[in-house]
């Protein structure tokens, strides 16, 4: 059994050790886990409801200490760490307390005419285990949120957060062990890879994963050998594209806080920058001013922290230089120490769409910045790219920025703004391409942890049905007749050619009724 080290990426101290899960611990945790479900999976919405409740009163007396914990695992400014993690969760429970019981209770949908007495309806059911493999870069929030989600249909959860950040694992362990609820209706299991991938090999009822693109593949592979369902919330290598009519201040604001916010460790993050050329000068003179302005401190104060894991600061550091080294030119930072965790922002000019800072998900507190003529090559370059999570589009024209944000390739799009798409629990989340698959938030996400269960049902007091047997010439006529009436071009009953013998028009009528007498 392997151990983790909890340690301040900012400062590098140990905050302790954690051992790693057994594949026999998440094999036991799954069992608990199923006899767990038998009682919530048929525990009423309302009391699932008032369990979150009772989480979001923990959150919110506990929140800034939750927020300056989750700070020291992560090296995230604490003021991030409590609007990003605690907030946006405590907004996400309000608003499965207010419209949950909604999402989920069963509806009545239309029925055909040729159905008729039937009634039709739609039941949301519970899954049953939810297996959530959670992320390093906001590992409280992606964790608990989709845990929430998964809780509130009425399944039980086991969590695997990051072994980036195992401190905030024991964090949420804290919380869901202090709030009363049924026993073992979340379990965390702490771990690496080989704890993900035993707990994926514990046979969950679905898998929901938020990370990068090559290990999504990989969970995705090893849950097809059993059919399990899989959602996939991947990376990103979000556009921003600037038109001449934007307001440049405010879209200069929100390219360097879309791209520097938790050091540009967001999936969602500003990392290509498209502006008209006319306002570019204006644009990138804003973007060097602002950007000039940011303060990076290890002691919180200030706007920027340190990157969390060591790993994503080699591949920034491949990304920046190999564009340094093929023509491009750093505005801003562009150099690295061999020591530490803080990068400088860095604005990149004169790069191309061939270098990996314009393809790869860089992940770090880069900007770079490309010009183009005409609104059409800015939607070509936008949507040059195996990624497609979130987008956004600057200008005062409310009809031309709309035009060019549907035609983007992305599951998400921000208008005269960044990354906010996200914090609407209302709007469903999730990318298209590499980036993803499946939505979580919104009545989407939220019936994406059920079966929806379709229930037809017919008074049943008639002999038979039209359909069913023995099949006559009456039948035959009868649904021809229908056919013509319901879907054809004149609506009618075809005609009854002269001489035909016998007619069955009369006759299919009288079958009609006397089926549905």
């Amino acid at each position: 059994m392997g151990t983790l080290t909890m340690r301040n990426p900012a400062t590098g101290e140990v905050l302790g050790t954690l051992p790693e899960a057994t594949p026999e611990e998440a094999q036991q945790a799954m069992e608990r886990a199923r006899q767990a479900f038998s009682l919530w999976g048929s525990t009423p919405v309302a009391a699932r409801i008032h369990y979150l409740r009772n989480l979001r009163h923990y959150l919110v007396e506990n929140g800034e200490a939750l927020a300056q914990k989750i700070s020291e695992a992560t090296g995230k400014v604490a003021l991030e760490a409590y609007m990003t993690e605690i907030f946006i969760t405590a907004d996400t429970i309000r608003f499965y307390e207010k419209h949950a019981e909604r999402m989920l209770a069963p509806r009545k949908v239309s029925t055909p005419l040729a159905l008729a007495p039937k009634t039709s309806s739609i039941y949301y059911k519970p899954m049953g285990v939810i297996a959530v493999i959670s992320p390093w870069n906001y590992p409280f929030q992606l964790s608990v949120v989709p845990v929430l989600s998964a809780l509130a249909a009425g399944n039980t959860v086991i969590l695997k957060p990051s072994e980036v950040t195992p401190s905030v694992g024991l964090i949420i362990e804290e919380m869901f062990r202090a709030v009363p609820a049924p026993a073992e209706i979340v379990q965390v299991l702490h771990g690496g890879r080989e704890a993900g991938q035993a707990l994926v090999a514990a046979r969950p009822d679905k898998i929901f994963f938020t990370g990068s693109v090559a290990s999504g593949k990989k969970i995705m592979a090893q849950a097809a050998e059993h059919l399990i369902p899989v959602e996939l919330e991947l990376g990103g290598k979000d556009p921003m594209i600037v038109l001449e009519d934007a307001h440049l201040e405010r879209a200069a604001a929100g390219a360097v806080w879309g791209a520097f916010t938790n050091s540009g460790q967001v999936c969602m993050s500003v990392e290509r920058v498209y502006v008209q050329e006319r306002v570019y000068p204006e644009f990138l003179r804003l973007v060097k001013e602002k950007t000039a302005a940011l303060r990076q401190s290890p002691s919180g104060i200030g706007e920027i922290g340190s990157m969390t894991s060591p790993d994503q600061i080699r591949i920034v550091r491949e990304h920046v230089e190999e564009a340094l080294s093929r023509g491009a030119v750093a505005e801003t930072g562009g150099t690295f120490s061999d020591e530490g965790m803080f990068l400088a922002p860095t604005i990149l000019t004169k790069v191309t769409h061939d270098m990996k800072i314009m393809r790869e998900e860089t992940f770090g507190p880069v900007l770079p910045i490309m010009t183009f003529s005409a609104e059409e090559e800015a939607i070509r370059l936008a949507n040059d790219s195996p990624y497609g999570l979130n987008a956004s589009v600057w200008s005062q024209d409310k009809a031309k920025a709309r035009r060019v944000a549907l035609q983007l390739a992305s599951g998400n799009v921000c208008i005269n703004d960044v990354i906010v798409s996200y914090a609407n629990p209302a709007l469903p989340f999730g990318g298209v391409k590499e980036s993803g698959i499946g939505r979580y938030r919104g009545p989407e996400g939220l019936q994406a942890f059920t079966h929806p269960v379709s229930v037809i049902h017919d008074p049943g007091k008639r002999k038979r049905e039209i359909n069913w047997y023995p099949y006559t010439e009456e039948q035959q006529s009868l649904f021809i007749g229908l056919t013509h009436t319901l879907y054809g071009k004149s609506g009618f009953w075809p005609p009854i050619k002269r001489g035909e013998r016998p007619p069955l028009l009369k006759a299919a009528l009288r079958e009609w009724r006397r089926l549905f007498r």
